[in-house]
């Protein structure tokens, strides 16, 4: 029996309510797939920090290199600035493990109600991929004169034409099992280096995937797009800082961020890849058992998929789709009353057997 070892971040908030529930849905359909998940636990978060300082400790990307994936919750947590929790734990593990790939899956799904007017389920359905370690989120820069009247920030955005084209193809090698449409996020007309080299580089990798069609938009009429023509769209490929606001639009359009999943990607698999939902720590429903699950529970299923899981992935996401459409057992961001507990019970239990054994199993 294959045995996947798994590092598990709760991280901070509803992350320590969301991420035991989802284990329990990966379980059974691990259990039902033939193949065991080794959970490891490390309690890296806010609460560490302000307890020692640090999110993390030094040697912690040492301690999880030899995972198989991590399994990540929410970080971030009143008292902590959100550049010291990002910077001491998701962006040390995005970069050093090469996770150059965000991918965010946007989806109407029946059950949800998006607040765009007359979509229906099947009508908004694509990836936002997202450049995951260079671009506009380098920390190259610095404060000159700090606290004068003449103070100076500078901040250095950074492009490489191997971390422009690699996640590029990414975007053309996913769309190439779906409508083989990707969409490119400029803004050329205003940053006058860096996007026109973006531009030219999503130009020289299209022409190495003919019967592909193309398009671009400059941001701000992007997010204009995905509000009035989401159907448009099939792979969406962005910078880091467009990307990120592009992957939690998307969701918001589909009637959640609390549903939606994310998965930063080591696409060679050198090193572990890490999935996390969109959503954050919540830290105002913290400890109250009203959370909801799905973001946690899909990002599961989008890491058993990248482990070879595809069945037992498969399940878990029509089981999502069941409970979604039912309607009987959704938490209160979705209109119910159901808590965090009896919605993942409801998951578990539109997980039959049949659905989640491959036919090697």
């Amino acid at each position: 029996m294959t045995t996947y070892s798994i590092a598990v971040i709760p991280g901070d908030g509803i992350g320590n309510e969301v991420v035991p529930e989802a284990q329990r849905v990966l379980e059974a359909a691990a259990r039902a797939g033939g193949f065991e998940l080794d959970w490891t636990h490390y309690d890296w978060s806010c609460e560490r920090f302000a307890k020692t300082g640090s999110m993390m400790p030094a040697d912690g990307l040492d301690r999880i290199r030899d995972k198989d994936a991590i399994f990540l919750g929410a970080v971030g947590f009143p008292g902590v600035p959100d550049h010291v929790s990002l910077w001491g734990l998701l962006i040390p593990i995005r970069r050093g493990f090469h996770q150059y790939v965000n991918l965010r899956p946007v989806k109407l799904m029946k059950g949800v109600e998006s607040p765009l007017k007359g979509r229906e389920p099947g009508d908004i359905d694509f990836y936002v991929v997202r450049e995951n370690n260079e671009g506009e989120y380098s920390s190259i820069g610095g404060r000159l004169y700090e606290g004068q009247p003449d103070e100076l920030v500078m901040q250095q955005s950074v492009f490489t034409r191997r971390g422009c084209d690699r996640v590029m193809r990414y975007a053309f090698d996913l769309a190439a099992g779906r409508k083989k449409h990707v969409t490119s996020a400029t803004k050329s007309n205003g940053i006058s280096h860096t996007m026109p080299y973006w531009d030219e580089r999503f130009a020289a990798v299209a022409k190495d995937y003919p019967g592909f069609t193309t398009d671009q938009f400059h941001i701000d009429i992007l997010t204009a797009h995905f509000v009035r023509n989401p159907d448009w769209f099939d792979v969406v490929v962005a910078s880091n800082l467009f990307g990120d606001i592009l992957s939690d639009l998307g969701p918001a359009v589909v009637g959640s961020i609390g549903i939606a999943p994310g998965a930063n990607i080591n696409p060679e698999k050198d090193y572990p890849s890490m999935f996390e939902p969109v959503h954050g720590s919540a830290p105002d429903i913290a400890g109250k058992g009203i959370a909801n699950p799905i973001g946690q529970v899909w990002s599961g299923a989008m890491m058993l998929r990248h482990l070879g899981e595809e069945a037992a992935a498969r399940a878990i996401e029509t089981a999502i789709e069941d409970v979604l459409a039912r309607r009987d057992s959704l938490t209160r961001d979705l209109g119910g009353t159901a808590g965090t507990r009896e919605l993942t019970d409801a998951i578990i239990g539109a997980l039959p057997a049949s659905r989640v054994h491959s036919p090697a199993a």
